[in-house]
């Protein structure tokens, strides 16, 4: 990977609609060349796909909680188990497996307080050997995920 293919990856993170030809222009190559490298970062799994991002407050997922949990066991059937279940779920929007405690770190975005203590407590806290969940209110999103 060379510059020219950082900054075509650095144009789509920006705006992943772009056309060919407006990226090149940017870029600074001619339509052909361009679309080649955009084909090749591709194929490679650089570019793994593109996705609209959106507002949550227009779709009623404005409220955000991060979560800690840890299990009680961390031993295949239960993390999997676990794991399976919260991928399921379309309130979590990040989950990830971490080292050490806790064991998981949960992103959820629902509508209000009420939704996430129903999503808490019909979810979460179903799911077995959960040991215990500490959930952060978020105040103010400073950088968003991309």
């Amino acid at each position: 990977m060379d510059a020219m293919d950082r900054a075509i990856i650095a144009e789509l993170e920006r705006d992943g609609r772009l056309t060919n030809v407006e990226l090149a222009r940017r870029v600074g190559l001619t339509t052909g060349p361009c679309l080649r490298r955009v084909q090749r970062l591709e194929a490679d799994g650089v570019i793994c796909g593109y996705r609209a991002v959106i507002d949550p407050v227009a779709v009623g997922r404005a409220f955000e909680v991060l979560l800690d949990v840890s299990l009680d066991s961390q031993d295949a059937e239960t993390t999997g188990h676990f794991e399976r279940t919260l991928t399921q779920a379309e309130e979590v929007v990040e989950l990830r497996r971490l080292f050490s405690t806790p064991d998981f770190f949960v992103r959820v975005a629902v509508a209000d307080l009420t939704a996430y203590e129903a999503f808490l407590s019909q979810h979460v806290m179903t799911i077995p050997r959960v040991k215990n969940v500490t959930s952060h209110f978020t105040m103010k999103t400073i950088k968003p995920a991309p």
